[in-house]
């Protein structure tokens, strides 16, 4: 098996000399092809042979019509299938450079979808067809409709994309028999809600085992706001980094993967969610395993909370937050015969000495009454977010304690075992 070429779209802030070091540095990390598109940049914003020298060019007609010059110098020039009215598009391309492409408006049945491509097209045309995702289970559809496609085109013409906040593993299983796989560069921009980051896909390609058939069980790590997320690189491949909104359906999508995934960690914010969907005894969860065709799920957080309280050392323990983590401090703390002091954000009232943990992630705003004398408080996150708790602690008054590469870790190592006995 062959992998999907990564495609990544140039922001559409980098111009001129910027826009070839971003494709110069794409390339070092893995990128096969550069899109430039016409809603992203004016035609004299990049130079297209300049770009070209380092990736295979795709320039993608948005709204706007190609320039000659992006045309000339392009490996690939996409075209919708169909215009703005709804009636049959100009797929006008140079022999041999043309993608087909149709953006969906809705998501469709497979032979809704197939009578859209009866058109003629080029022999040697590669053909591209999106679909937004409103439902985690759309997937299987979209599997269906590559299958025909991938029948009446052959299979190495055809991709096939889901879209939106809850494409990404719809996406990661699509592209084990797409052509293209349209992936983010990382950052705080992406040309599509959906897309898995570029470093993630190298990862995943370069770490599986391609000679095992049927392919894998892909494992995962559900939570938001997680490019920090170390999960992806630590376990396994493939691994899925599975980030959406806190309000979305994570319950539907955990329910639809059964198929695909053999486990998943679990982080903030859905730890209690999806210990409530999965009817686990306990208050909140890190660790789903497949068992045939249901979740089981676990709390690995605790082997992390006891190594947090013993590096501690202290007798009694006051826990900022009462979310997923605390839940696991809880029950250690009973294990040890140790006192916690759960506060509340309500709770917080004066300086706080002593120890603590704090266990709000970063993007969650600590109350203004919070403050610490001399209290030495343990950060259970790690990398930029730990770092940025860690000064938030620091300016309060407290000394922080960078706990969160211990908790990582050794609760990593137990979700490991417990992934390899998943079924």
């Amino acid at each position: 098996m062959t992998p999907a070429r990564r495609v990544v779209t140039l922001p559409p802030t980098l111009l001129g000399s910027d826009a070839v070091h971003f494709a110069r540095e794409c390339q070092r990390r893995g990128a096969d092809v550069l899109e430039i598109r016409t809603d992203l940049h004016a035609p004299d914003a990049v130079d297209p042979a300049a770009l070209a020298s380092v990736l295979p060019l795709l320039v993608s007609e948005r709204g706007k019509p190609l320039p000659a010059s992006w045309v000339s110098a392009a490996w690939r020039v996409d075209r919708d299938l169909m215009d703005a009215t709804g009636h049959q598009g100009s797929l006008d391309a140079p022999s041999g450079k043309l993608l087909a492409s149709h953006h969906a408006e809705r998501p469709l049945g497979t032979d809704e979808a197939l009578r859209l491509w009866e058109r003629e097209l080029p022999a040697d045309a590669l053909v591209k067809h999106v679909e937004p995702m409103t439902d985690p289970a759309h997937v299987r559809t979209l599997l269906e409709t590559q299958r025909r496609m991938m029948d009446r085109f052959g299979p190495t013409r055809v991709t096939v994309l889901g879209m939106g906040a809850i494409a990404l593993p719809a996406r990661a299983v699509l592209a084990r028999n797409n052509l293209l796989d349209y992936v983010a560069a990382g950052g705080s921009w992406a040309a599509a809600p959906g897309q898995r980051l570029l470093d993630d896909v190298v990862r995943e390609w370069r770490g599986a085992d391609r000679t095992t058939l049927p392919a894998p069980l892909r494992l995962g790590i559900f939570g938001t706001s997680i490019a920090h997320s170390r999960s992806p690189r630590i376990h396994r491949q493939p691994f899925d980094r599975i980030d959406i909104p806190e309000d979305g359906p994570v319950e539907a999508l955990v329910d639809s993967l059964l198929p695909s995934h053999g486990g998943f960690a679990v982080t903030s914010p859905f730890k209690m969610r999806l210990a409530k969907h999965t009817g686990s005894p306990l208050d909140a969860i890190n660790t789903l395993v497949r068992r045939g065709h249901r979740w089981e799920s676990f709390n690995t957080d605790t082997e992390g909370a006891r190594k947090v309280l013993e590096r501690l050392g202290a007798g009694d323990v006051f826990v900022l937050g009462d979310g997923g983590a605390t839940s696991a401090l809880r029950t250690v703390a009973a294990e040890r015969g140790q006192a916690l002091r759960i506060l509340r954000r309500a709770d917080i009232q004066g300086p706080l000495a002593g120890a603590g943990v704090w266990t709000w992630p970063d993007r969650v705003a600590a109350p203004d009454s919070l403050r610490f004398e001399r209290a030495r408080v343990a950060v259970i996150a790690y990398g930029a977010p730990g770092r940025r708790i860690a000064a938030e602690i620091t300016r309060r008054g407290g000394i922080p304690v960078l706990l969160g590469a211990a908790w990582f870790v050794a609760q990593a190592r137990r979700q490991r075992e417990l992934w390899e006995t998943a079924t």
